[in-house]
Order: C-alpha cells, then sequence, then structure tokens
C-alpha cells in the first residue's frame, strides 16, 4: 500500500474535535489514507486534551514534516483567505461549508486551484446522510414522476453554541456576513440543487431576526428558488420551539416526506412505503457521513483535479449571494 496523505486541521474547534477528527478515524479504509498529524489553533485551550500536536499559527506546518492536505475548520469568513493562502503554499484543501458566498470568491478560488494544480473540495457531508440518499434514488428513479414541488425546512432553537458555551455562537456575528443561511442554509441548498439536478434560475428572500435579536446576523431565513419547471421553498429558523426538520417532494404521481427521522414515499398504484432512519440520524453516526465525505476527497488528490467540486462551491455561491441581495432589495434576483 502506498503512504497515506499526511495533512493538518486549521482551526481545532468543536466540529474539528466532534466531527472531522472521529470523521478521519471512523474507517480503517479511509485511515490507511489519510492521516491527520496535526492541527493548527492560537486558543491555548485547544490544545488540552489533543492527542495530536496543536501548532500556534499555520506557518509552524512547515516545521513538521511533509504535510500535503489541510482541512480547514475555522469560521466563514476565515475560508476564502485561509483556502488561498492553503493553495499557495502547495495543500491540497478539505474546507467546511460555505467554502465561498459570492461568484468571485468561487472564481478566485478555482482559478488558484488550477494555478497550483490542487484540488478543493468542500464539507458537503448532507450528500453522505441515508435519509437524503434514499430521496434523490427515488426522485432519479421518478418514484413520484416529475418534481414541482420542493418544500425544505430546518427549524432550531439557537445557533449551535460551538467549543464554549459561554461565548457567543461565532455563527451569529456580523462579521461572518450571514447567520442561519450561511449555516444550515448550505447543506439544504447543495441537496435541493442535486435532487433538481440543474442550477436554481431565480430566487426570492427575506432575513432577518424574529427571536434573537442579539444576534449580529439573521436568525430566520425563507427563500423561493425557481428552476426550470420546478419551484423550491426554504424556511430556516433559529427561533423555534425545538429541533425539527422536514423535507417534502411534490410530484406528478406522488410525494415524497421526510420528517423527523422518519422517511415516507405515497405513490399512486402503489401501497405507500416508509423507513425509519431515526439511529442513522443520529448526531452519533456523523462521523460516518464525514468519512465517506473523506474518501471522496482523497480519490479527488489522488486524479490531482477534480472539477465537480469547483462547480459545487461555485453553484452555493451563486445562490448564497442572488438570496442575500434579493433579501436587502425585496425584489427577485436572477442566479448568475
Amino acid at each position: 500500500m502506498s503512504s497515506p496523505y499526511r495533512g493538518a486541521l486549521i482551526g481545532f474547534g468543536g466540529v474539528a474535535r466532534g466531527a472531522h477528527l472521529p470523521g478521519f478515524r471512523h474507517d480503517p479504509a479511509v485511515r490507511a489514507r489519510l492521516d491527520v498529524i496535526a492541527a493548527v489553533d492560537p486558543a491555548p485551550a485547544t490544545s488540552v486534551g489533543a492527542d495530536i500536536p496543536v501548532l500556534p499559527d499555520r506557518d509552524a506546518l512547515a516545521t513538521i514534516g511533509t504535510v500535503e492536505f489541510v482541512d480547514v475548520c475555522t469560521p466563514t469568513a476565515t475560508h476564502l483567505a485561509t483556502t488561498l493562502w492553503a493553495l499557495e503554499h502547495g495543500y491540497h484543501v478539505l474546507c467546511e461549508k460555505p467554502v465561498a458566498v459570492t461568484r468571485e470568491e468561487a472564481l478566485r478560488i478555482a482559478a488558484a486551484a488550477h494555478q497550483a494544480r490542487r484540488v478543493v473540495v468542500p464539507c458537503h457531508q448532507y450528500r453522505f446522510n441515508p435519509a437524503w440518499r434514499q430521496m434523490l434514488t427515488w426522485l432519479r428513479e421518478d418514484a413520484i414522476g416529475h418534481w414541482h414541488l420542493a418544500e425544505l425546512s430546518v427549524y432550531r432553537a439557537a445557533a449551535d453554541a460551538g467549543a464554549d458555551p459561554r461565548d457567543q455562537p461565532w455563527r451569529t456575528v456580523a462579521t461572518e456576513g450571514g447567520g442561519i443561511l450561511l449555516d444550515h442554509g448550505t447543506h439544504l441548498l447543495y441537496s435541493l440543487l442535486d435532487a433538481a439536478g440543474a442550477q436554481a434560475t431565480a430566487v426570492r428572500a427575506w432575513t432577518g431576526r424574529l427571536r434573537h435579536l442579539d444576534y449580529g446576523a439573521e436568525d430566520t431565513a425563507q427563500l423561493v428558488l425557481e428552476f426550470p419547471g420546478r419551484l423550491a421553498t426554504l424556511m430556516l429558523t433559529w427561533a423555534a420551539p425545538h429541533r425539527e426538520n422536514r423535507v417534502r417532494f411534490i410530484g406528478e404521481h406522488g410525494t415524497i416526506d421526510w420528517q423527523g427521522g422518519v422517511l415516507h414515499l405515497d405513490r399512486a398504484g402503489h401501497a405507500p412505503e416508509s423507513h425509519d432512519f431515526t439511529v442513522q440520524l443520529d448526531k452519533r453516526s456523523y462521523a460516518g457521513w464525514f468519512s465517506a465525505l473523506f474518501a471522496t476527497f482523497a480519490d479527488a488528490m489522488d486524479r490531482g483535479s477534480d472539477a465537480a467540486a469547483i462547480e459545487d462551491i461555485t453553484r452555493v455561491a451563486c445562490v448564497l449571494e442572488a438570496a442575500y441581495a434579493a433579501a436587502r432589495t425585496g425584489s427577485r434576483v436572477l442566479v448568475d
């Protein structure tokens, strides 16, 4: 067997410790291909209890031998600069979502990756969520015929607290440029684009604060996305009394409905079908989703390029940019 790719985590907060590092170690096959040898984080507390070296700054990576990739687990506002820095230094990049939030940012990353001959892959791990995978299978099999309406909702009581619950959640600070739409919304967007098999053509949006007035970014967002022959609505809020996810696709011959952990398929001429994914959707299962994603990252490094990943980053960035523009102007905005 060839030696594994050696890499480092940039940022060693909650998502790095609780999801990324366990994901790298979850599957022996992934462990044999990707070896995380260090983390970078200036906060002294992050080294407490760590079983890998925690370096104070990213330039220190040059002192620990060969490093071939970095996994960016820092707040959204740092993703562009960190990704460009990593490419300039010859590292392949895995980056938390969203990697870019505008078309211009995505194009800069694409150009830098091309020049460096390195890959940039987004952490779109919901593609390995078993409920979404089953829904996509049904949609691609035309189980409900051509779907024309999708309704996706995420309800939470507040933003995730992060590594230290005493601190204001970093997702809510104004410097991030957005709140729940950048956070949960990114997962829904790439999942929806997968289901549509095409880029959205236009968007209307509203963003604002309904409950958490101390947040520096929106706690609620509502989007209406247009596709050729299809419409999708997204409702995302940190202002709900409880945690819940809902997804519904309505087609010419039936409906796919996901509430909680249960997925239902009702279609003409067939008995209703249900699948309970409650156990697989528990947070303790997330390491498996990340591990499957990391295997695709290793594949991309083997190939030396991943145009589909760059396209993925760009599609999401274009919709995010259009959605925030639509929210600011109160108008329908075409997606570039």
